[in-house]
């Protein structure tokens, strides 16, 4: 036989090797069509079953899962086809068809909303709870002084009941409030005044204070009281307040007519809210007291009260004895309207020609800019704004933005202005720590009439030295804002760390959420080296300094309803960064200057040290007398302190 047939199989033993049926292939290797495939010699040493296992291994790893082996058939039987997979016991849920869903759909109410949200308002934790509800009463009191023309006088007392509850009085010397506004103010969500107008005030969304009222009846189960007269003559209404969530409609608990308060029937005008709520009272930077104390620093013109759960009274003086100027409410401005809010304002304004809404309902379009206005949009100025509204929308939208418009006026705008910046700045950082909680306005006038004035650096007065800047006003999205920056530099403030920065949105101090504000961005972005003030890369500055960052505007655009953080729009950014430059420029001035001082004071000292020896050598060298070498003293003391220039 030849080696050949030896070592080649035949053929005709392949055809049977292929014939044989065999039941124990895989599902893999009949995907694979491996039936026919000759099988690879076993290297030497290796068991057969180990050979299997591998080769087996792979091809399920290259097919997927391997199914369940059927059994072997007996002889002679062919093998019974594969039973389908049994599908899962487990039922799913009975279908809902289109009926049944629409049977379970419902209005969801604004307060019931933010009953499940309540993170969103600034209720997400016990201290900052306490803080919201004091912030949203004193900035409603302060708005009503303000705009009855009443110098503010605020109250404000934390009573505590145990560990976790707390009552907050809030009391005001405002215009009071008509008894049939009172549930609606306090007892239901976004409702206000201040919402559909452009001018700058403290509320916005009408909100705040319904909202913490809310808190407390959720957190307590107890209805909100408010004490208000709005006139001498007038009744004290004494009011009970619930929120009927699933509605947002207030509910009247009590209603009554106060007769036997001696304060209250002494008293001209007010309104006192007291809520009853779950908190915590905790210092620092996020406290009340830090929050009462930097709103009196915005507003100089306020008297501010309050007495602690521990029954510490302090107090906050008026040392500005004038209000800010009264803002103006304004028109929207073309560049500040969207698509939809225009076809809104045509829809609503049917049955006037499209110059006369133009003219009518935008600040600053004149005549003259509403035509320009119309022929880029080939609009016919007698069109009406039915018509407009219906074809031409977005032809005039893309006209208004596409003509150059005056920017919107400011008078919509109240400053706080940089004499009250610097008068409140040495109110809160100076005076009160040089003279205690006797500081008041007269403490005041006499510390700025002592100090050295510079209109065009700032105040320095005790080693310390305060600078103000008032931007020009600015425009955002057709919204005009003015920003206002402030710093104290010196005695009294910790020289080791990090600069303290006191963030101002329409007069209101924002104490949460720092690191996500504009105002905060600004600062660490500003270049303090270039004004001789340690900073580290990314960081706040390192300094004895308080800074402080004010944005005035009809609409303050927050990053959130808690109103918290300020948002990262380019007009702001660079007006920020424009106003700390150049109050970065007044310090660097006073700093440097102060540098040169004390060098020159040092180099005198040092004359004054050593003159005395200098001339007893003289007259020990050159036998002079003593009126000599007096003489001599004097000239030489005379001449290096007018060579040093002091």
């Amino acid at each position: 036989m030849s080696p050949s047939a030896r070592t080649s199989p035949s053929s005709k033993t392949k055809t049977k090797k292929r014939a044989k049926p065999n039941g124990k292939k895989n599902g893999a290797q009949l995907l694979l069509g491996g039936l026919g495939a000759p099988q690879p010699k076993r290297p030497k040493g290796v068991p057969a079953s180990a050979k299997k296992r591998k080769t087996k291994a792979a091809e399920a790893r290259a097919a997927g899962p391997e199914p369940e082996p059927s059994p072997e058939p007996p002889d002679g039987h062919e093998p019974e086809p594969s039973a389908p997979p049994k599908k899962s016991r487990k039922r799913a849920g009975k279908r809902m068809d289109a009926k049944a869903m629409a049977a379970k759909q419902r209005e969801i109410s604004v307060a019931e909303f933010f009953t499940k949200n309540r993170h969103l308002l600034g209720f997400d934790n016990l201290t900052k709870a306490l803080l919201t509800t004091v912030r949203e009463a004193v900035d409603n009191a302060l708005d009503a002084c303000e705009e009855a023309g009443l110098l503010p006088e605020i109250n404000v007392t934390i009573t505590e009941l145990n560990e976790t509850r707390f009552i907050v009085y809030v009391e005001d010397n405002g215009p009071g409030i008509v008894k049939a506004q009172l549930p609606k103010i306090f007892g239901k969500l976004l409702y206000g005044s201040k919402f559909h107008r452009l001018k700058q005030s403290r509320g916005q969304q009408g909100i705040g204070i319904s909202a913490a009222c809310m808190y407390g009846q959720l957190t307590t189960g107890h209805p909100v009281t408010i004490i208000s007269k709005t006139g001498p003559t007038r009744d004290v209404k004494r009011m009970e307040l619930q929120i009927d969530t699933a509605k947002n409609q207030p509910v009247v608990v009590t209603d009554e007519v106060v007769t036997d308060d001696e304060h209250w029937n002494a008293k001209q005008s007010g309104t006192l809210v007291a809520v009853e709520l779950e908190a915590s009272f905790k210092g620092g930077h996020h406290s009340v007291e830090s929050y009462l104390r930097q709103t009196a620093l915005a507003n100089p013109h306020a008297l501010i009260t309050y007495t602690t759960p521990r029954q510490k009274v302090l107090r906050y003086p008026r040392v500005v004895g004038e209000l800010p100027d009264d803002p103006r409410e304004i028109k929207p401005h073309p560049h500040g309207v969207e698509l939809g809010i225009l076809m809104r304002m045509l829809k609503e304004s049917r049955g006037k020609s499209i110059t006369q809404f133009l003219t009518g309902s935008f600040s600053r379009v004149s005549p003259k800019v509403a035509q320009q206005i119309l022929e880029t949009a080939q609009i016919r100025p007698r069109a009406t704004t039915g018509l407009v509204h219906k074809d031409h929308p977005d032809a005039l939208y893309q006209a208004i933005q596409a003509t150059k418009i005056m920017a919107p006026p400011t008078s919509c705008l109240s400053p706080i202005g940089v004499e009250a910046i610097q008068r409140g700045m040495l109110a809160l950082l100076y005076a009160r720590e040089e003279l205690g909680d006797e500081v008041d306005g007269e403490a005041v006038d006499q510390i700025v009439a002592g100090a050295e004035q510079d209109p065009e650096s700032g105040l320095e007065t005790g080693g310390m030295f305060v600078t103000a800047v008032t931007r020009p006003p600015a425009v955002y999205r057709g919204n005009p804002f003015q920003v206002e920056v402030g710093i104290a530099y010196g005695k009294g403030l910790p020289a080791d760390q990090l600069a303290k920065v006191f963030r101002f949105a329409n007069r209101v101090p924002l104490l949460y959420q720092q690191s996500a504000c504009a105002m905060t961005k600004t600062v660490m972005q500003t270049a303090w080296r270039n004004y001789d003030i340690q900073q580290s890369r990314g960081a706040l500055p390192t300094a004895p300094m308080v800074i402080m960052v004010h944005i005035a505007s009809a609409w303050v655009p927050y990053t959130s309803e808690s109103k918290e953080a300020i948002a990262h729009y380019p007009e702001i950014l660079r007006e920020f960064k424009r106003a700390l430059q150049e109050a970065g420029r007044r310090l660097a001035k006073y700093v440097r200057r102060r540098r040169r001082v004390a060098e020159e004071e040092k180099k005198q000292r040092y004359i004054q040290k050593y003159i005395d020896p200098i001339g007893e050598a003289l007259q020990e060298i050159l036998k002079l007398s003593d009126a000599q070498v007096n003489k001599a003293n004097d000239t030489l003391r005379d001449t290096l302190e007018r060579s040093r220039k002091m």
